[in-house]
């Protein structure tokens, strides 16, 4: 992709129980390109003869411009990218890492923010608060976690920021407060959220029915594409047939056959990879969070890094 920089290994860090911090940074030195809390890149590793292309969050202040920094979470079921990180990635790699990419941007114009964690959820927060405490804006971060062993980055923020992070651990006895947080808030407070599927649908729905508008909503699915059978899709503009396999997405597959589809989050929600399907005979299997329900009833479009295909043909604008 345009934008790509090459960036070295420079420091890993056991952040927590399962979760790996590394820093990158530029091989050819210099300031790196700006960005600010929320904003994810996409990292390249190469795991034998597969490239894995996984999207990250940024967790470091984003005033220093002489590297960046992710932490991931050893997934019990990777699909390669975790497992990569916390079995071989080594000081001194070199990774093919994307332009910064804001799909979680704050908004600026909010009298408060509360932010809702959940496990590696805690991510693009860590940059968002440090913006936050630059600029002498109201936050709080409530943090769900399995324990306080599994917390990443619990203790740097809670010396930092005091009574304005608040932990709680399922292994205490402790449940995130929903009902009460978005109650009684002052007018112009914004809540973001990210995390499990299951901890941000409860966040939303919660501030929903407490009427909260869904511009003052906001939340990050990175979410892994799902496995499936195998099937095979036909380009458009050459004919040609790309197979895809039960545990590859078909923005994988295509990349695998030499193409360069677009992409920016590599998760269903930036709309990015959008592509018109010209000819159909079976069903999509939409995974993103993009599309609406009236659109994925047309199938006209498929979201090619999530949604996956069963049926005969399937033609796509490639």
């Amino acid at each position: 992709m345009m934008g790509d920089l090459q960036m070295r290994v420079t420091a890993l860090h056991d952040e927590a129980a399962g979760v790996r911090r590394v820093r990158l940074e530029p091989v050819e030195g210099g300031p790196l390109p700006a960005f600010s809390g929320g904003a994810h890149v996409v990292v390249a590793m190469q795991d034998g003869a597969v490239i894995r292309r996984n999207p990250y969050s940024l967790c470091c202040d984003p005033e220093d411009r002489t590297g960046y920094e992710i932490a991931v979470a050893r997934a019990a079921a990777s699909r390669g990218g975790s497992a990569y990180i916390h079995e071989r990635l080594g000081i001194g790699e070199v990774l093919t890492v994307g332009a910064p990419t804001n799909l979680f941007q704050p908004d600026w114009r909010a009298k408060k923010h509360i932010l809702v964690a959940g496990g590696i959820g805690i991510t693009p927060f860590v940059a968002m608060m440090a913006q936050f405490a630059r600029a002498g804006l109201a936050f709080e971060l409530h943090y769900a976690v399995r324990s306080r062993a599994a917390a990443a980055f619990a203790g740097v923020l809670q010396d930092r920021y005091g009574p304005r992070v608040k932990i709680y651990a399922a292994d205490e006895g402790a449940r995130l407060p929903l009902a009460a947080l978005v109650e009684n808030q002052p007018l112009g407070t914004h809540l973001y959220t990210c995390g499990p599927e299951r901890l941000m649908e409860a966040v939303l729905d919660t501030a929903r029915a407490a009427g909260w508008p869904d511009q003052a909503l906001h939340s990050e699915h990175f979410m892994a594409p799902p496995p499936g059978d195998p099937f095979t899709v036909t380009l458009a503009g050459s004919g040609r047939e790309v197979a895809v396999g039960p545990d590859q997405s078909l923005l994988e597959a295509l990349e695998a056959a030499g193409l360069s589809p677009r992409y920016l989050c590599r998760g269903g929600v930036c709309g990015e990879c959008a592509t018109k399907v010209v000819e159909l005979r079976g069903t999509i299997l939409h995974g993103d969070h993009f599309l609406t329900p009236e659109e994925r009833a047309e199938s006209r479009t498929i979201m090619i890094c999530m949604s996956r295909f069963s049926g005969d043909r399937l033609v796509l604008d490639l």
